[in-house]
């Protein structure tokens, strides 16, 4: 059970500012967001990726460029099981970049796939062929017929321009709502509001869209 990040701004940001609030974020979450952490940033039209395997509060994060486009995730293992640099996230699949908090019970699906968030995202990116949303839609579909039960599925993918969100949970709405903040220059989306910040908005419960 993770933590996600995703911002857009019209204009050039400085990328370390958001990391160092959301490593703080998930140093204090109450689960253990320490089994590595990974981001992505847009520098000349092109994804920046990085990984590693150290708690992103560990991590130096001076070291990332201005951008307007920033994706980011901190995972909670399930389990504690399957620590390793390769599955962390973001996963890519072309132009895309996908990051994934929940746990799913009882799954039957027939994916590649390492660990079970890169098998979902391997399944909502089958059905794309130009429309992501409508992709989106269909794999939920799929997903809630063929699980026994959803105890959370929050999904950001990124195809560098917007964010396409899945928001879905029948647990600990506390933990698993996903908030947004938007201004005039930019938009925010968290697993939490920023410390001490104000104007941020609850994502409703059964959320399919595009940002």
């Amino acid at each position: 059970m993770c933590r996600l990040l995703y911002i857009r701004s019209n204009t050039a940001f400085d990328t370390s500012n958001h990391l160092k609030i959301f490593a703080q974020i998930c140093k204090n979450s109450r689960e253990y967001q320490g089994h590595g952490w990974g981001c992505a940033y847009i520098k000349n039209q092109n994804w920046i990726r990085y990984k590693n395997i150290k708690p992103i509060w560990e991590d130096n994060l001076n070291q990332f460029k201005s951008t307007r486009t920033l994706i980011a995730h901190a995972r909670s293992a399930f389990r504690d099981q399957d620590i390793g640099l390769e599955n962390n996230m973001p996963f890519y699949k072309g132009e895309l970049a996908f990051i994934f908090n929940g746990e799913l019970h009882g799954v039957r699906i027939k994916e590649e796939g390492r660990i079970g968030a890169e098998k979902i995202f391997n399944l909502l990116t089958r059905f794309h062929d130009g429309d992501i949303l409508k992709a989106l839609h269909k794999g939920v579909k799929i997903l809630e017929s063929r699980t026994r039960y959803i105890k959370a599925m929050n999904i950001i993918i990124s195809d560098k321009d917007r964010a396409f969100i899945i928001s879905k949970f029948n647990e600990d709405p506390e933990y698993f709502t996903i908030y947004y903040k938007e201004t005039d220059q930019e938009r925010i989306i968290c697993s939490e509001p920023y410390p001490g910040e104000s104007n941020w908005q609850k994502l409703k419960n059964g959320t399919i869209g595009v940002f």
